[in-house]
Protein backbone atom coordinates (compact mmCIF):
# COMPACT_ATOMS: atom_id res chain seq x y z
CA UNK A 1 0.00 0.00 0.00
CA UNK A 2 0.68 3.45 -0.68
CA UNK A 3 0.37 5.26 2.96
CA UNK A 4 0.70 8.94 3.28
CA UNK A 5 1.38 9.63 7.17
CA UNK A 6 0.82 13.14 8.63
CA UNK A 7 3.14 13.41 11.67
CA UNK A 8 5.41 10.34 11.96
CA UNK A 9 8.18 11.30 13.32
CA UNK A 10 7.71 11.43 17.34
CA UNK A 11 6.65 8.57 19.44
CA UNK A 12 3.63 6.94 18.08
CA UNK A 13 3.90 8.66 14.78
CA UNK A 14 6.95 7.12 14.67
CA UNK A 15 6.31 3.69 15.45
CA UNK A 16 3.88 3.65 12.71
CA UNK A 17 5.91 4.74 10.06
CA UNK A 18 8.51 2.14 11.11
CA UNK A 19 5.81 -0.93 11.18
CA UNK A 20 4.24 0.44 7.55
CA UNK A 21 8.44 0.57 6.23
CA UNK A 22 9.03 -2.60 8.19
CA UNK A 23 6.19 -4.48 6.00
CA UNK A 24 7.02 -3.42 2.43
CA UNK A 25 4.47 -0.29 2.66
CA UNK A 26 5.32 2.59 0.40
CA UNK A 27 5.39 5.56 2.84
CA UNK A 28 5.80 9.25 2.78
CA UNK A 29 5.78 11.47 5.73
CA UNK A 30 4.70 14.93 5.93
CA UNK A 31 5.85 16.51 9.55
CA UNK A 32 7.00 19.99 10.34
CA UNK A 33 10.51 19.51 9.65
CA UNK A 34 11.66 20.14 13.62
CA UNK A 35 12.76 16.28 14.41
CA UNK A 36 14.01 13.99 12.09
CA UNK A 37 14.52 10.51 14.06
CA UNK A 38 17.66 9.16 14.11
CA UNK A 39 18.18 6.02 12.74
CA UNK A 40 14.29 6.23 11.66
CA UNK A 41 13.19 4.37 8.41
CA UNK A 42 14.21 5.08 4.95
CA UNK A 43 11.21 7.01 3.51
CA UNK A 44 10.64 10.20 1.84
CA UNK A 45 9.31 13.14 3.94
CA UNK A 46 7.51 16.23 3.07
CA UNK A 47 8.21 19.22 5.12
CA UNK A 48 5.44 21.72 5.82
CA UNK A 49 3.21 23.03 8.93
CA UNK A 50 -0.09 22.17 9.27
CA UNK A 51 -1.36 25.58 8.50
CA UNK A 52 0.99 25.38 5.30
CA UNK A 53 0.37 22.08 3.99
CA UNK A 54 -2.03 23.77 0.80
CA UNK A 55 1.69 24.22 -0.29
CA UNK A 56 2.44 21.00 -0.60
CA UNK A 57 -0.91 19.39 -1.35
CA UNK A 58 -0.40 18.39 -5.21
CA UNK A 59 3.09 16.87 -4.35
CA UNK A 60 0.60 14.80 -1.73
CA UNK A 61 -1.64 13.79 -4.77
CA UNK A 62 0.97 12.78 -7.17
CA UNK A 63 2.01 10.29 -4.30
CA UNK A 64 -1.56 9.17 -4.78
CA UNK A 65 -2.02 7.33 -1.42
CA UNK A 66 -3.90 4.20 -0.88
CA UNK A 67 -4.70 5.99 3.01
CA UNK A 68 -3.65 8.90 5.24
CA UNK A 69 -2.82 8.12 8.54
CA UNK A 70 -3.22 11.65 10.67
CA UNK A 71 -1.22 11.03 13.67
CA UNK A 72 -1.31 14.36 14.76
CA UNK A 73 -4.72 16.59 14.43
CA UNK A 74 -4.66 18.23 18.00
CA UNK A 75 -7.56 20.55 17.23
CA UNK A 76 -10.43 22.13 14.46
CA UNK A 77 -7.44 24.29 12.88
CA UNK A 78 -5.51 21.36 12.55
CA UNK A 79 -8.00 19.18 10.71
CA UNK A 80 -9.38 22.16 8.63
CA UNK A 81 -6.10 23.05 7.30
CA UNK A 82 -5.28 19.29 6.00
CA UNK A 83 -8.70 17.62 5.40
CA UNK A 84 -9.45 19.59 2.00
CA UNK A 85 -6.75 18.94 0.32
CA UNK A 86 -6.40 14.76 0.90
CA UNK A 87 -7.14 12.94 -1.69
CA UNK A 88 -10.10 10.57 -1.93
CA UNK A 89 -8.70 7.39 0.22
CA UNK A 90 -9.27 5.75 3.87
CA UNK A 91 -8.30 8.41 6.28
CA UNK A 92 -7.49 7.19 9.36
CA UNK A 93 -7.20 9.82 12.57
CA UNK A 94 -5.38 8.93 16.06
CA UNK A 95 -7.51 10.35 18.40
CA UNK A 96 -8.02 9.49 22.67
CA UNK A 97 -10.34 7.91 25.39
CA UNK A 98 -10.00 11.78 27.08
CA UNK A 99 -13.63 12.29 24.50
CA UNK A 100 -15.23 10.21 27.15
CA UNK A 101 -16.86 11.41 30.22
CA UNK A 102 -14.79 8.88 32.46
CA UNK A 103 -11.61 11.03 31.45
CA UNK A 104 -13.41 14.30 32.45
CA UNK A 105 -13.72 12.47 35.75
CA UNK A 106 -10.27 11.52 35.71
CA UNK A 107 -8.87 15.77 35.63
CA UNK A 108 -11.91 17.15 37.68
CA UNK A 109 -12.69 14.53 40.37
CA UNK A 110 -15.97 14.26 39.43
CA UNK A 111 -17.35 11.63 41.62
CA UNK A 112 -20.69 10.95 39.78
CA UNK A 113 -20.05 6.69 38.93
CA UNK A 114 -19.36 6.38 35.16
CA UNK A 115 -19.82 2.41 34.26
CA UNK A 116 -16.66 0.67 33.12
CA UNK A 117 -15.37 -0.86 31.12
CA UNK A 118 -17.04 1.62 28.33
CA UNK A 119 -17.29 1.17 24.64
CA UNK A 120 -17.71 3.64 21.74
CA UNK A 121 -21.40 4.11 22.72
CA UNK A 122 -20.28 5.57 26.24
CA UNK A 123 -21.07 9.60 27.12
CA UNK A 124 -18.21 12.10 26.12
CA UNK A 125 -17.44 14.92 27.92
CA UNK A 126 -19.78 17.77 28.42
CA UNK A 127 -17.09 19.80 28.76
CA UNK A 128 -14.59 21.21 25.68
CA UNK A 129 -10.61 22.11 25.70
CA UNK A 130 -9.41 20.30 28.87
CA UNK A 131 -6.04 21.93 29.21
CA UNK A 132 -7.70 25.58 28.20
CA UNK A 133 -5.68 28.34 30.39
CA UNK A 134 -3.21 25.43 32.39
CA UNK A 135 0.06 27.02 30.59
CA UNK A 136 0.39 23.86 28.59
CA UNK A 137 0.34 25.48 25.06
CA UNK A 138 -2.58 22.93 23.79
CA UNK A 139 -5.31 25.70 24.62
CA UNK A 140 -7.44 24.62 21.74
CA UNK A 141 -6.42 20.80 21.89
CA UNK A 142 -9.61 18.51 21.75
CA UNK A 143 -10.45 15.46 19.77
CA UNK A 144 -13.92 16.23 20.02
CA UNK A 145 -12.94 19.17 17.56
CA UNK A 146 -10.83 16.54 15.49
CA UNK A 147 -12.98 13.55 15.01
CA UNK A 148 -16.01 14.37 13.21
CA UNK A 149 -14.51 15.82 10.38
CA UNK A 150 -12.54 12.39 8.96
CA UNK A 151 -15.59 10.33 9.87
CA UNK A 152 -17.80 12.54 7.32
CA UNK A 153 -15.67 11.45 4.87
CA UNK A 154 -15.76 7.90 5.89
CA UNK A 155 -12.80 7.89 7.54
CA UNK A 156 -11.62 6.07 11.14
CA UNK A 157 -10.99 7.48 14.34
CA UNK A 158 -9.08 5.39 16.80
CA UNK A 159 -9.66 6.30 20.27
CA UNK A 160 -6.26 5.26 21.58
CA UNK A 161 -5.91 4.92 25.17
CA UNK A 162 -2.63 5.46 27.80
CA UNK A 163 0.35 5.16 25.32
CA UNK A 164 3.72 3.98 27.10
CA UNK A 165 6.72 2.85 25.45
CA UNK A 166 9.97 4.02 23.90
CA UNK A 167 10.47 7.50 22.98
CA UNK A 168 7.80 8.29 25.10
CA UNK A 169 8.06 12.34 25.92
CA UNK A 170 6.46 12.15 28.97
CA UNK A 171 8.03 9.11 30.24
CA UNK A 172 4.49 7.90 31.97
CA UNK A 173 7.02 5.14 34.12
CA UNK A 174 9.30 7.93 35.29
CA UNK A 175 7.69 8.86 38.93
CA UNK A 176 8.61 5.16 40.16
CA UNK A 177 11.95 5.28 37.92
CA UNK A 178 13.37 8.30 39.38
CA UNK A 179 12.71 6.69 42.84
CA UNK A 180 14.44 3.67 41.10
CA UNK A 181 17.59 5.62 40.37
CA UNK A 182 17.52 6.96 43.71
CA UNK A 183 17.61 4.22 45.34
CA UNK A 184 14.49 4.98 47.15
CA UNK A 185 13.66 1.65 49.40
CA UNK A 186 10.68 2.91 50.66
CA UNK A 187 7.53 4.66 48.11
CA UNK A 188 4.62 6.83 49.66
CA UNK A 189 1.77 5.73 47.83
CA UNK A 190 -2.40 6.48 47.78
CA UNK A 191 -4.92 3.37 47.87
CA UNK A 192 -3.67 2.92 44.18
CA UNK A 193 -6.49 1.34 43.19
CA UNK A 194 -7.82 3.10 40.24
CA UNK A 195 -7.71 0.82 36.78
CA UNK A 196 -6.37 2.73 33.85
CA UNK A 197 -6.47 1.05 30.76
CA UNK A 198 -2.55 1.48 28.82
CA UNK A 199 -1.29 0.68 25.62
CA UNK A 200 2.20 0.05 24.58
CA UNK A 201 3.41 1.92 21.36
CA UNK A 202 3.82 -0.95 19.12
CA UNK A 203 0.33 -2.26 19.61
CA UNK A 204 -0.45 1.28 18.88
CA UNK A 205 1.16 0.63 15.80
CA UNK A 206 -0.44 -2.99 15.39
CA UNK A 207 -3.72 -1.43 15.86
CA UNK A 208 -3.31 1.43 12.78
CA UNK A 209 -2.11 -1.19 10.46
CA UNK A 210 -4.97 -3.15 11.42
CA UNK A 211 -7.41 -0.68 10.75
CA UNK A 212 -5.78 0.23 7.19
CA UNK A 213 -5.82 -3.37 6.41
CA UNK A 214 -9.49 -3.58 7.07
CA UNK A 215 -10.77 -0.50 5.44
CA UNK A 216 -14.79 -1.72 4.72
CA UNK A 217 -15.22 -2.69 8.47
CA UNK A 218 -13.21 0.38 9.30
CA UNK A 219 -14.79 2.94 7.77
CA UNK A 220 -16.90 5.69 9.26
CA UNK A 221 -16.34 4.04 12.80
CA UNK A 222 -14.47 4.83 16.09
CA UNK A 223 -12.38 1.94 17.83
CA UNK A 224 -11.12 2.21 21.36
CA UNK A 225 -7.38 0.87 21.35
CA UNK A 226 -6.09 -0.78 24.58
CA UNK A 227 -4.93 -3.41 26.38
CA UNK A 228 -7.25 -6.41 27.17
CA UNK A 229 -6.10 -6.59 30.98
CA UNK A 230 -5.47 -3.12 33.15
CA UNK A 231 -3.64 -3.16 36.47
CA UNK A 232 -4.68 -1.08 39.18
CA UNK A 233 -2.15 1.80 39.66
CA UNK A 234 -0.53 -0.33 42.66
CA UNK A 235 -0.09 -3.37 40.25
CA UNK A 236 1.23 -1.27 36.98
CA UNK A 237 4.03 0.57 39.94
CA UNK A 238 5.17 -3.58 41.14
CA UNK A 239 4.82 -4.44 37.69
CA UNK A 240 7.61 -1.55 37.53
CA UNK A 241 9.68 -1.80 39.72
CA UNK A 242 9.93 -6.06 38.94
CA UNK A 243 11.07 -4.96 35.60
CA UNK A 244 13.69 -2.76 37.23
CA UNK A 245 14.83 -5.38 39.48
CA UNK A 246 13.89 -2.93 42.02
CA UNK A 247 12.55 -3.70 45.55
CA UNK A 248 10.74 -1.17 47.63
CA UNK A 249 7.79 -0.63 50.17
CA UNK A 250 4.70 0.88 49.13
CA UNK A 251 3.92 2.70 51.58
CA UNK A 252 0.16 4.43 51.77
CA UNK A 253 -0.13 7.48 52.97
CA UNK A 254 -2.92 10.17 53.06
CA UNK A 255 -4.29 11.64 49.97
CA UNK A 256 -3.28 15.29 51.27
CA UNK A 257 0.69 14.37 51.25
CA UNK A 258 1.05 12.20 48.13
CA UNK A 259 4.02 13.69 46.09
CA UNK A 260 2.33 15.58 43.15
CA UNK A 261 3.82 12.73 40.57
CA UNK A 262 2.25 10.41 42.63
CA UNK A 263 -1.38 11.71 42.54
CA UNK A 264 -3.10 8.81 40.22
CA UNK A 265 -2.29 6.50 43.10
CA UNK A 266 -5.11 8.96 45.30
CA UNK A 267 -8.24 7.58 47.22
CA UNK A 268 -10.66 9.79 44.87
CA UNK A 269 -9.25 8.70 41.48
CA UNK A 270 -12.08 7.67 39.38
CA UNK A 271 -11.48 4.29 36.79
CA UNK A 272 -10.76 5.26 33.03
CA UNK A 273 -11.49 1.81 31.83
CA UNK A 274 -12.14 1.09 27.80
CA UNK A 275 -13.10 -1.53 26.17
CA UNK A 276 -11.41 -2.78 23.24
CA UNK A 277 -13.86 -5.43 21.87
CA UNK A 278 -14.84 -3.70 19.03
CA UNK A 279 -11.40 -3.27 17.72
CA UNK A 280 -11.13 -7.03 18.38
CA UNK A 281 -14.19 -8.20 16.35
CA UNK A 282 -13.75 -6.34 13.78
CA UNK A 283 -10.47 -5.29 12.96
CA UNK A 284 -8.82 -8.35 14.66
CA UNK A 285 -6.76 -6.26 16.81
CA UNK A 286 -5.20 -8.15 19.76
CA UNK A 287 -2.35 -6.64 22.04
CA UNK A 288 0.65 -8.44 23.80
CA UNK A 289 0.65 -8.88 27.40
CA UNK A 290 0.99 -5.81 29.49
CA UNK A 291 3.51 -7.13 31.58
CA UNK A 292 5.90 -8.28 29.15
CA UNK A 293 5.04 -4.68 27.18
CA UNK A 294 5.57 -2.85 30.89
CA UNK A 295 8.86 -4.85 30.72
CA UNK A 296 10.31 -3.79 27.50
CA UNK A 297 9.24 -0.45 28.28
CA UNK A 298 10.87 0.08 31.48
CA UNK A 299 14.17 -1.60 29.81
CA UNK A 300 14.22 1.71 27.29
CA UNK A 301 13.91 4.15 29.96
CA UNK A 302 16.33 3.17 31.84
CA UNK A 303 19.02 2.69 29.15
CA UNK A 304 17.94 6.46 28.18
CA UNK A 305 16.96 8.16 31.55
CA UNK A 306 15.95 11.95 30.84
CA UNK A 307 18.60 14.50 31.38
CA UNK A 308 16.73 16.43 33.59
CA UNK A 309 15.90 13.61 35.45
CA UNK A 310 14.10 14.59 38.94
CA UNK A 311 15.87 14.18 42.32
CA UNK A 312 14.03 15.99 44.94
CA UNK A 313 12.25 14.09 47.69
CA UNK A 314 11.71 15.95 50.16
CA UNK A 315 7.93 15.55 49.52
CA UNK A 316 8.63 11.36 49.97
CA UNK A 317 10.21 11.96 53.07
CA UNK A 318 7.92 14.16 54.52
CA UNK A 319 4.95 11.81 53.35
CA UNK A 320 6.73 8.88 54.81
CA UNK A 321 7.16 10.55 58.45
CA UNK A 322 3.61 11.18 58.46
CA UNK A 323 3.40 7.12 59.19
CA UNK A 324 4.50 4.76 61.17
CA UNK A 325 7.27 2.51 60.33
Amino acid sequence: MRILVLGGTRFIGRRVVEALVARGDEVLVVHRGQSEPEGGPACPHLHANRRHFAAVAGRVRDFAPDAVVDTYALTRRDVEAVLPHLPDAHLLVLSSVDVYQAFEALLTGDRTPVPVPFGEDAPVRRSRHLYRGKGMGLDDYDKLDVEPAYLARGGTALRLAMIYGPHDQQRREEPVLRRVRAGRERIPVGPGTALVTRLHVDDTAAAVLAALDRPAAASGEVFNIGETTSYSMHGWMRLILQAAGHEAELVQVADDVLPADLALTGATVPHVLASSRKAADLLGFRPRDPAAAIADSVRWHLAHPPADAFTDFAEDDRALSSVSR
